[in-house]
């Protein structure tokens, strides 16, 4: 596994592990959290990931509980990136909260489940639209002054925002949605990112499933499985989206490789600091995803995909309503 660079000189493995999915929006949650723990320490000792990604809403709070014991004996050779921002009342989410007092709060708290010193990268999970970004920004800034975090972060967040918070203090990354069906970025935010010197982080780098060819329109998902919810995952608009999956499993056939490489492979492909974190429950496929570093698209392949989803169409928002009125703020 090579590294890449992220804002700041924040050096981490090209794929990172996105670790939601291990205890929540996925259907039900793994029985066995030991096996949890395998996966994150494989990811590390035999894939060579060092980029792991969690959040205090996950779960909420086991996810941080759960990466921190595997990540423990590991610590020094790894990044932690957590999240703050939501008011988390009774176990669920009663929307965003990212008052510098909140922040502060949240982040002794994270500290405490992850069992660790300092926190290397803190997100702001959304945009606060009743909070300034200045105060969000001088808040964690104070945070990497007492040296309790070391790098800023921001996602799902527009390109003002981040102009605006980088004034205050740098960000080291941007984290959103990424994939071949969801380019949303590109409309701006990735040339803001690429101008400051920060990195993007995209999540659901493999569509939530859909790129790696095992969804499809006869799929039938779990309770709590949050695509359920999601208009992209209609019976209708999967049918519709399969054209997109199937030219990717074609490209892929001829590379030796499988649709979610190629779709990573993709992304790496896009910039330098562009580093993807999907996520996963199984061994197999941690060493699948790490794999895609060593998948070769060429000029062409690139610029083909590149066109893809405005040439085949991609039907249907990548979430409900009500979480995309909380995107690009």
């Amino acid at each position: 596994m090579h590294t890449r660079t992220l804002g700041q000189g924040l050096e981490v493995s090209a794929i990172g592990l996105g670790c939601m999915g291990m205890s929540q929006s996925y259907g039900p949650n793994p029985g066995d959290r030991g096996e949890m723990i395998g996966v994150i320490r494989h990811a590390v000792e035999e894939a060579g990931i060092t980029f792991f990604d969690t959040a205090e809403v996950y779960g909420p709070y086991v996810n941080e509980e759960l990466v921190g014991e595997a990540l423990a004996p590991l610590r020094d050779e790894v990044v932690i990136a957590t999240k703050f921002g939501w008011d988390i009342r009774d176990g669920r989410m009663a929307g965003t909260d990212s008052r510098p007092e909140q922040i502060r709060r949240v982040a002794d708290a994270s500290l405490r489940r992850l069992g660790t010193e300092v926190i290397d990268l803190f997100y702001q999970h959304r945009v606060d639209p009743d909070v300034p970004i200045e105060d969000v920004a001088g808040a964690v800034g104070e945070l990497v002054e007492a040296g309790k975090v070391r790098h800023f972060g921001l996602s799902e967040a527009g390109a003002e925002t981040i102009r605006r918070a980088h004034a205050v203090h740098p960000v080291t990354a941007v984290q959103s949605e990424y994939s071949l069906w969801t380019r949303d970025p590109e409309a701006g935010v990735l040339a803001v990112c690429g101008g400051l010197g920060i990195g993007f982080v995209p999540f659901s780098p493999l569509g939530k499933g859909f790129l790696t060819g095992t969804v499809d329109a006869s799929t039938e998902f779990t309770a709590g499985d949050i695509r359920a919810t999601i208009p992209r995952f209609e019976a209708d608009n999967i049918e519709a989206n399969k054209a997109l999956v199937e030219h990717v499993r074609v490209l892929a056939e001829t590379k030796g490789s499988t649709p979610g490489q190629v779709a990573l492979a993709w992304l790496l492909a896009q910039r330098p600091w562009i580093v993807p974190i999907p996520g996963t429950r199984r061994r197999s496929r941690v060493d699948e995803n790490a794999g895609a570093t060593r998948v070769a698209l060429s000029a062409d392949e690139i610029a083909d995909l590149d066109a893809l989803a405005a040439r085949v169409g991609v039907r249907g928002d990548r979430y409900n309503a009500a979480g995309m009125a909380m995107v690009g703020l």
